[in-house]
């Protein structure tokens, strides 16, 4: 497996980043009164997600490292809620693309932890 340079570099980082954008895509089609509801928090967790596997892909510690991917880990949870109720809202007809998405996001992020736990 090749070293990675930068967070960038990391195929669960790139999965995340493609869902980022996938929201920033949905939640432009909410209504105009969600800007600083729905649409905000979705947006706000989504990026939480990449940006936290970003800050923790710099930690040295272990430990450190393991606490950033768990807080993107719940964002990714947060975003899950956000999709089903975008969808029961009927501000969105599908969230088939997105869903999957979080799940293969949430794998990679897990199997990626349980390395560096395996290493420890």
């Amino acid at each position: 497996m090749k070293k990675t340079t930068s967070f960038e570099d990391l195929l669960v980082w790139q999965k995340g980043h493609q869902f980022v954008l996938e929201v920033y895509k949905i939640s432009k089609q909410f209504p105009k009164e969600e800007i600083y509801g729905l649409t905000s928090q979705f947006r706000r967790a989504a990026i939480s997600i990449t940006a936290n596997i970003a800050e923790g892909y710099k930690r040295i510690n272990n430990k450190e490292k393991l606490r950033f991917y768990n807080i993107a880990q719940a964002s990714l949870e947060e975003c899950r809620y956000f999709l089903i109720l975008s969808k029961d809202l009927e501000y969105v007809k599908s969230i088939s693309k997105e869903k999957e998405l979080i799940e293969e996001v949430s794998k990679m992020l897990n199997a990626y932890c349980r390395s560096i736990l395996n290493k420890s």
